[in-house]
């Protein structure tokens, strides 16, 4: 929308926060489209200002475990969000198991299934080790041995060899494969870890490299099955292949808005908390100072129950209260168009919280190299 000549008086706290709040509808959404840029709105200033981002953007960490997280980053546009949560996906690196010798393998799992079982087990050691030792490792051109690239800084060996036999203790009476057999299942924490060169300087003690959940179920094998491998894990990142990505999830969600519009007293008020999930509606008495207010929708209603908004961030949107005609004109639903709920789930090798600070660092280099481009592109033109 181009300028306007004419003045106009600038707009309220209200307009203001109606325009970054996305509307929910019975049927549609509205205000979807981003209008925080210059020249959209009539002498309005809407040039981005580092200053101004300073104060209105804010992060809030609402649970921290070491690989669960949950947090708001509050003031920001869309595509910065979606920055983040796709570095967290693909491009943070990580360790995982890419090449398998398969030396002997009769169990009844074939060998390209076996090695993609193997391929997707989250493993974990010295992030120390991971970060600054380990380097990416090339593979080989032509011309080149198949080991020619291969070296103690870029590749991590395991090892795993495992044979089912009978177990001659076993008790007359059962029929427990894991008492009858040896070895009858195999798990993660039968891959054993085989430092080369200085590796064992990098990676001992509690940094040692092993899968992350030990018990991570890989084949079962019945008497005179065997599997004897040799495995290669490389570093690697998301982008080449879901076994680098370092999170099980990592997602977000823009803050739900309930504004309640007209009294909901009573049972209605009881129907209308049904209508969200648990904890997002509470139920509180009327007050006598608000029964006596003139205007309030509240007069001769003391001590009845009436609807309040407790926790809008437990809200899923599911827009079921909609669905109700005694509800119409009586609720609006939305979501905070610059409020981003993460939620992000490490699989092991990284802390949650460590995997958003690397997240801000790779964007930040991004924009490092970006920086000087267009810099030359400004001064070319």
């Amino acid at each position: 929308m181009a300028p306007s000549s004419g003045r106009r008086q600038p707009p309220s706290a209200e307009d203001l926060d109606e325009r970054n709040i996305v509307g929910i509808n019975k049927e549609t959404i509205t205000n979807t489209v981003s209008t925080d840029y210059p020249d959209n709105y009539a002498n309005e200033e809407h040039a981005w200002d580092k200053e101004a981002f300073r104060q209105s953007f804010k992060v809030q960490w609402h649970d921290n475990k070491q690989h669960d997280a949950q947090f708001s980053l509050i003031g920001i546009d869309a595509s910065i969000a979606n920055a983040f949560r796709r570095i967290l996906i693909s491009e943070i690196p990580t360790l995982a198991i890419d090449i398998v010798y398969i030396h002997n393998n009769t169990s009844v799992i074939q060998d390209e299934v076996l090695a993609h079982r193997l391929g997707l087990i989250p493993f974990t050691g010295s992030k120390k080790g991971i970060r600054d030792f380990l380097r990416s490792w090339r593979k080989p051109v032509d011309g080149e041995g198949f080991y020619a690239t291969t070296f103690d800084s870029n590749t991590i060996c395991l090892k795993l060899h495992a044979k089912c036999t009978h177990n001659k203790d076993a008790p007359p009476n059962s029929k427990d494969p894991k008492e009858l057999y040896h070895n009858a299942h195999v798990y993660a924490k039968d891959l054993t870890f085989e430092p080369m060169g200085v590796q064992e300087k990098h990676f001992s003690g509690d940094g040692v490299i092993r899968p992350f959940n030990p018990d991570i179920l890989i084949a079962k094998m019945r008497p005179n099955q065997e599997i004897d491998l040799e495995i290669h894990m490389h570093k690697g990142y998301g982008w080449d292949h879901a076994k680098w990505s370092p999170v099980a999830t990592a997602s977000y969600r823009l803050m739900p808005t309930i504004t309640i519009t007209k009294p909901i007293i009573g049972a209605e008020a009881e129907k209308f908390a049904d209508c969200f999930m648990e904890g997002v509606i509470g139920l509180e008495p009327v007050t006598r100072k608000e029964a006596r207010a003139k205007g309030s929708g509240y007069e001769g209603h003391e001590g009845e129950m009436k609807a309040v908004v407790k926790d809008p961030m437990r809200d899923t949107v599911s827009r079921e209260v909609l669905r109700h005609p005694e509800f119409e004109g009586k609720v609006k639903l939305g979501r905070r168009r610059d409020h981003f709920i993460f939620s992000i789930e490490s699989t092991g090798q990284w802390d949650s919280d460590e995997l958003f600070l690397e997240s801000v660092k790779t964007l930040k280099k991004k924009c490092e190299v970006l920086r000087p481009q267009v810099t030359n592109m400004v001064y070319t033109y």
